[in-house]
């Protein structure tokens, strides 16, 4: 793995204050995407910076944090498929006419939206596409969206977990994340401390990182037994900080592109 040294998180950012909702049965939750959000904000280039400040002074008080959340508030029919990409067991290489048929996945929305966000479009539509951006590149780092279709990224897969039941997905989604006890500034800061000697490997491919989300699922003992114990997500704990991580940093960088020209 690359050494690379972060560097430092603006402290602007964690001066912010969090107006947490709650959001249930979404990928990596509120605190999970914002996290993201601030990590990715610490990343961004002054111009991409100053482009995205306009686009958010059209709806007053909003912050890349505050719009991470804002495509599964607004999630219909219309949308749903572009949070997920189902693969087949045991297949995570991506093929678009098995896998996202007419375009409807989280691979191809992605690619959608960036390509909005960097174009001379109304600054309405710009802002529009960025939030979509910020919540689905999100969405395809948690591991499950891009999981298999036989268990719908493993929201079939029932567990009791603390004497409740409850869904793989699920299960991912809030207490892999709430496990580290850290409201989303805290949490960003910790990641990247955590992780300020490790590259995690920016990449504009989004495919890869639909395929990779996939390889995790598919390692022996990711699916655990019916009956979860705290081990679970405390062995687990480490690989959803990277994919937070990369889902930051991998942000950043889609954001950054070509924006400076705009």
């Amino acid at each position: 793995m690359e050494k690379h040294v972060l560097k430092s998180v603006p402290k602007s950012i964690f001066s912010l204050i969090l107006l947490l909702s709650p959001l249930l049965g979404f990928g990596w939750g509120v605190k999970g995407h914002q996290t993201i959000a601030l990590i990715a904000q610490s990343q961004l280039t002054p111009a991409t910076q100053a482009t995205i400040d306009r686009l958010l002074a059209l709806e007053p008080g909003s912050s890349l944090m505050s719009i991470s959340t804002w495509a599964d508030e607004h999630r219909d029919s219309s949308n749903t498929r572009w949070h997920y990409i189902n693969f087949p067991r045991g297949d995570c290489h991506f093929q678009k006419q098995r896998d996202c048929p007419d375009g409807e996945c989280v691979i191809e929305a992605i690619k959608m939206q960036r390509a909005i966000f960097h174009s001379t479009a109304p600054d309405p539509d710009r802002l529009l596409a960025l939030k979509f951006l910020v919540h689905l590149v999100g969405d395809i780092h948690q591991p499950l969206h891009a999981g298999f279709g036989d268990d719908r990224g493993g929201n079939t897969y029932q567990l009791q977990y603390q004497s409740e039941g409850t869904n793989l997905h699920a299960l991912w989604d809030t207490p892999m994340v709430e496990q580290f006890r850290r409201n989303p500034v805290e949490l960003a800061g910790f990641i990247l401390a955590d992780y300020r000697l490790r590259k995690p490997f920016p990449s504009s491919d989004v495919v890869s990182w639909a395929e990779q989300s996939c390889a995790i699922v598919s390692t022996p003992g990711f699916y655990p037994g019916r009956q979860v114990a705290h081990d679970y997500l405390e062995e687990y704990a480490p690989v959803a900080e990277l994919q937070i991580l990369r889902a930051g940093y991998r942000l950043a960088e889609l954001l950054n592109q070509d924006t400076a020209v705009k």
